[in-house]
């Protein structure tokens, strides 16, 4: 199966084209960049038109979402509706996209991930460093497995690969090699999600295991090279966590495209998302402000996004 990184997807095809990258963000994340895409669309922008659209993390279910055919106004109307939570907890679960499995809290997920980044050299030090020690923790009883195979599975209204190209980021556990699916790569779409949004535990594909794609390279923008017009979803406002020298950050990202042409916009939560893109993000109750807060957001914004997507 093929799951080499994609450093410059298809450029002669999409030199005037449009891509949306949709960073992680955990549950908040997940929930601002669904509202933000509604709130955008119901103002007659519909960012979901791309012809890329790159994933990462809590953004690659949204990606899987929002290319599955169905609207993002009934995507939106369904964050709204999770809480207060079934008292059996729905379909939904957890995860870094929605709220932390039980035995992964933010703050327990930071202080693990940071120790390793400020242990490590370089990124792709930190990717081989964060794939031995999440190895060192894979149970490899297949439950746990199973589990979020099936929570992702809920999540998304289609298992299928969209039409459109889309790109889902993760990093091979065992090697430390960022790794990049489409729907070439053999791979199920529900085990790409899955594969991108795991956190301390690997998930398994196959014979190999996978990480989440954030630590690839942050919101992985750079998958964007080539395309006339990118505009970046960061529910974490381009913050990261690793040393600027790495180059991992979303500004870095964002100089390269526009030295290649690229027309970019970003675009972070406001306030009305609510205080919440930090170790909370994990927390499953703070999704229904975090949507309401990026649907008005997005509502805001229409003119200003469609001076560059329309």
């Amino acid at each position: 199966m093929n799951t080499s990184p994609s450093s410059t997807p298809r450029q002669d095809a999409l030199s005037d084209g449009r891509a949306l990258v949709l960073a992680g963000g955990g549950a908040a994340g997940n929930a601002w960049e669904l509202g933000l895409i509604a709130g955008l669309s119901d103002a007659g922008v519909d960012v979901t038109e791309a012809d890329l659209i790159i994933g990462t993390s809590a953004g690659s279910t949204v990606a899987a979402q929002v290319t599955s055919g169905t609207r993002p106004a009934d995507l939106y109307a369904a964050v709204l509706a999770e809480w207060p939570r079934p008292r059996n907890g729905g379909a939904g679960g957890t995860g870094p996209d929605r709220g932390p499995a039980a035995h992964v809290s933010g703050p327990s997920y930071l202080e693990w991930s940071n120790a390793i980044i400020g242990a490590a050299e370089s990124a792709s030090d930190m990717r081989r460093r964060m794939g031995a020690a999440a190895l060192e923790l894979d149970v490899s009883d297949g439950a746990s497995q199973t589990r979020w195979r099936e929570v992702v599975a809920a999540r998304l209204p289609s298992h299928h690969w969209p039409r459109q190209h889309l790109l889902i980021t993760a990093v091979d556990a065992c090697t430390g090699e960022p790794v990049v699916f489409d729907r070439n790569s053999g791979v199920d779409l529900v085990d790409a999600v899955a594969a991108s949004t795991s956190a301390m535990t690997p998930y398994r594909i196959g014979e190999d295991r996978y990480l989440n794609g954030g630590y690839r390279r942050s919101e992985n923008a750079d998958l964007a090279a080539g395309c006339g017009r990118v505009l970046v979803l960061s529910p974490f406002g381009g913050r990261t966590r690793m040393p600027l020298e790495w180059g991992m950050d979303l500004a870095t990202q964002v100089d390269e495209l526009r030295a290649g042409g690229s027309r970019v916009e970003t675009v972070f939560p406001d306030g009305g998302a609510g205080d919440v893109f930090d170790a909370d993000a994990l927390d499953p109750s703070t999704r229904p402000q975090a949507a309401r807060g990026g649907y008005d957001q997005g509502r805001g914004l229409a003119e200003l996004v469609a001076g560059v997507w329309c």
